[in-house]
């Protein structure tokens, strides 16, 4: 007998934004073990056994590139639909929502660019590198904040997810504008028409069956992969051309109709779980006995680490306190001062999407890969510590006896 459809909503999880965040925050916890192992097994004699299966070819593409142009692919189209989610019908519907994370993600991906490229002046080769430090690890930063339980308020969970959302957008902008080099056509119009498919799909009304759009983004995927740009841009074409209803009241209402809210229901817990700790444990590992103190002063790894340690608490508390102090936005409910700051130094954990901007600018040099992944390494573990630091020792703000709202904003935090 099938279940009642009133049951089958009661079973979703009330809140898709809590339900999120705990999501990213736990699969953060794994990442972090996911790379701790790496780092271990790059360092261990396990090492050339680790690097040779990367290098490992199953069918026409190694190990590697199976997970970095193919696993990332589905944590790319995570990424798409849950941006549109939130621009359509989610933290950032309405522009006064936009406004505090749009201007923090800004500062934060501009100030580590010019930091990095400053440190890189008289090296035209690692310029190409100036977008690594620009990347929040979402996971990363939400795994952070669950270690510190309910002394960070919930508003600062919802702004620092909405900017890591917006940052993740900078970053698909990037990779497709600056991380595109050779081109061929004949894919490329062929990876057009299929996108066109998809939209008259969507256009025409077809929002009850998912394996339509799926047949059709896994073919995108292989044309988008032979045309030159980088198939993971395929997970994000296919992302906004899956259909959404907006929610009409209440957060779980018309879920079962939207064929977006399915597949990120569905998408969540694999991707969090499976995708991004596979592709972190396959990426962090770096050898560190060669490690000396001149490999620290180099432009590369200077200029990663710094922009992502400092450049992104300059960049995202500075613009959100301009914003904040010119009016144009409100600071979180519940938060303090000191607590954005903190929030700001996590931002600067960089990790997933900076990995992966560090293979496509750097892709026929495993040194300035490694030189790369050490400034990563370095920056988000100096960003992260300091950030909880401050997170756990901050004076929280106390609401007042009469101020229901921000009471209630305390509890749920």
């Amino acid at each position: 007998m099938a279940e009642p459809a009133s049951t089958r909503r009661s079973a979703r999880p009330a809140s898709m934004l809590r339900a999120f965040l705990a999501s990213e925050a736990s699969g953060g916890l794994v990442l972090m073990a996911a790379a701790a192992a790496a780092l271990v097994i790059a360092n261990s004699p396990l090492a050339p056994a680790y690097f040779g299966a990367l290098k490992t070819y199953l069918g026409p593409l190694s190990l590697g590139h199976w997970i970095n142009d193919g696993l990332m692919a589905v944590f790319f189209l995570l990424v798409g639909l849950e941006i549109k989610r939130e621009v359509v019908d989610g933290q950032l519907s309405t522009w006064p929502r936009r406004v505090l994370p749009g201007l923090a993600a800004a500062g934060g991906m501009a100030v580590p660019a010019v930091i990095y490229v400053a440190l890189n002046q008289g090296n035209p080769q690692a310029l190409d590198g100036w977008a690594i430090p620009t990347a929040t690890d979402i996971a990363f930063a939400l795994g952070v904040l669950a270690l510190l339980g309910n002394r960070v308020p919930v508003s600062l969970k919802v702004f620092l997810t909405a900017l890591a959302i917006i940052d993740d957008l900078g970053a698909v902008i990037i990779i497709a504008i600056f991380y595109t080099e050779t081109i061929s056509l004949p894919d490329l119009a062929i990876a057009g028409a299929i996108v066109t498919a998809l939209f008259v799909m969507k256009a025409s009304g077809q929002r009850r069956a998912l394996w339509p759009y799926l047949i059709l983004g896994a073919v995108l995927w292989l044309f988008v992969l032979r045309s030159g740009v980088h198939a993971t841009i395929a997970g994000v074409l296919l992302a906004f051309l899956i259909p959404l209803r907006r929610t009409p009241g209440a957060p779980d209402a018309g879920v079962e109709e939207s064929l977006l809210h399915r597949l990120e229901h569905a998408l969540h817990k694999p991707v969090a779980f499976l995708v991004v700790p596979i592709f972190g444990f396959a990426n962090a590992g770096v050898t560190i006995p060669a490690l000396d103190a001149s490999l620290l002063q180099d432009g590369i790894t200077l200029g990663v680490m710094v922009g992502l340690s400092l450049g992104k608490l300059v960049g995202v508390f500075g613009a959100s306190w301009i914003a904040i102090r010119l009016n144009w936005a409100d600071l979180p409910m519940g938060a303090g001062m000191l607590q954005l700051v903190g929030t700001s130094l996590l931002c600067g954990i960089g990790f997933t999407m900076s990995l992966f901007i560090a293979l496509l600018a750097f892709p026929g040099s495993e040194a300035m890969q490694a030189q790369a992944k050490l400034g990563i390494l370095f920056g988000s573990c100096i960003a992260g510590v300091a950030g909880w630091l401050l997170l756990r020792f901050a004076p929280r703000e106390i609401p007042a006896p009469d101020d229901p709202v921000r009471q209630a904003a305390r509890q749920e935090g």
